[in-house]
């Protein structure tokens, strides 16, 4: 049987990783990628945030923005939001990164990923998509919009990314 591989793989991207292991971008990347945390603070998210995260609209969250490297080219820009309950507190709350990930952390919070729920849409990226990835005006962009809940199926993070547009999606699922 074929070796697994876990490349563009979502679940990589929420489970915890083991001690001493890089986050998944890093290790997906082989070492060529690498993340610029931008922002950390306390938001009204947008609405489609705050109804994946089922919040009130008065409700506030903490974001961690990131521009994310390939190459020291930016190639994605990726948001995170936490309910204030989750991340307060926390290093999800500090402006510095997080040894192993956000999802590692979370796990010794408690907060274990059951279920990802994901939406992808190709659009015309905004002016400051545009600045911020070096495309030019009228480029299209990729964006996901990831959910992330534990077992009690409570969202308790939702991802927000911006990508340059790939020409082609793959997606490997393995079917037991």
């Amino acid at each position: 049987m074929a070796e697994k591989q876990r490349r563009n793989d979502s679940i990589a991207y929420a489970t915890a990783r083991d001690p001493g292991q890089p986050d998944a971008w890093t290790a997906e990347s082989q070492g060529r990628g690498s993340q610029r945390l931008t922002e950390v603070s306390e938001v009204a998210p947008p609405q489609e945030v705050a109804t994946a995260l089922a919040m009130t609209p008065d409700e506030k969250a903490v974001v961690r923005r990131r521009a994310v490297l390939l190459n020291d080219d930016v190639i994605e820009l990726a948001d995170s939001y936490y309910p204030l309950s989750v991340a307060r507190g926390t290093a999800l709350a500090e402006k510095r990164k997080i040894k192993g990930g956000a999802p590692t952390l979370l796990a010794s919070l408690g907060y274990r990923a059951t279920r990802l729920v994901e939406d992808v849409e190709l659009r015309e990226a905004h002016e400051a998509e545009c600045a911020a990835l070096a495309l030019p005006a009228g480029s299209n962009v990729l964006t996901l919009l990831r959910a992330t809940a534990g077992e009690d199926g409570t969202p308790y993070e939702v991802q927000f990314m911006v990508m340059k547009a790939p020409r082609r999606l793959h997606y490997e699922i393995e079917v037991d």
